[in-house]
């Protein structure tokens, strides 16, 4: 019977795969920013700009002071978390990325408002840390600036 219940699994696993590979387009497709990108924009030059940078696929600058503390903050929104290529994350943050978190709005708003509470509560580890000490207090703030980079995503552009 094992071998029967291992080739059921493979099947099911090989069948479930496009539907995984989908999720990023999917999840994208499904994200209506709440915020107010304009008043995002203020909010990531205030707040954001000198640990982050929004710089495109062609390395052009379209938001940010080239920071380097946090990673690139083009196109996350719609999509797995902790991806960023070449980005160092911290352990905690390094270890979202092996779940199937999506930066929703939900997710980024309670992330940039408490980074450490945000991981315990994704990781269900009490000593989860986070590398991003700042914190963006207001809600409608924090759902600005993602408003803000939504806007800034490949064919969301305004």
């Amino acid at each position: 019977m094992k071998p029967f219940v291992a080739t059921a699994t493979a099947i099911a696993l090989m069948l479930g795969a496009p539907a995984l590979a989908a999720t990023d387009d999917a999840e994208t497709a499904a994200i209506e920013p709440s915020g107010d990108a304009a008043a995002g924009e203020t909010v990531f030059g205030r707040q954001c700009a000198t640990c982050h940078v929004v710089k495109d696929d062609e390395g052009e600058l379209l938001a940010g002071r080239n920071g380097r503390q946090g990673p690139n903050l083009y196109n996350i929104t719609g999509h797995h978390a902790a991806v960023v290529e070449d980005f160092k994350y911290g352990k905690s943050m390094a270890e979202v990325a092996d779940t199937d978190t999506i930066w929703t709005e939900e997710n980024f708003v309670a992330y940039v408002k408490d980074p450490t509470d945000w991981l315990r509560e994704t990781l269900d580890d009490k000593k989860a840390r986070s590398k991003m000490a700042w914190k963006v207090r207001d809600d409608k703030d924090a759902a600005d600036v993602f408003a803000y980079l939504h806007s800034l995503s490949p064919g969301d552009a305004e």
